[in-house]
């Protein structure tokens, strides 16, 4: 599936992954490919992503943490997600 990770300032993160973790105002929630749709909203703390490769501009790498390979995290503040097609949009702040 596709995710992409949307800040004020830029595109944080835009590709193909496994994986992606969230926390939500109700408990942290996991997304799979091929997921049903879904909004929701994010409160403060980790998304975690996996994927089989990563690709970040230079500018926003440093906003990421690497845990394996295969695996980073982004705090983030609070923000809004949606799950339609396959395509996950993260509106974070």
């Amino acid at each position: 599936m596709i995710l992409e990770i949307v800040s004020p300032e830029a595109t944080l993160f835009h590709g193909e992954v496994t994986s992606v973790s969230l926390p939500g105002v109700d408990g942290s929630f996991q997304i799979l490919n091929n997921h049903a749709p879904i909004v929701s909203i994010l409160k403060q703390g980790v998304v975690k992503i996996t994927a089989a490769n990563f690709k970040f501009h230079k500018e926003v790498a440093d906003k990421f943490t690497k845990v394996n390979d295969q695996n980073y995290t982004l705090a983030i503040q609070s923000g809004t997600i949606e799950m339609k097609d396959n395509k996950v949009i993260v509106l974070a702040d």
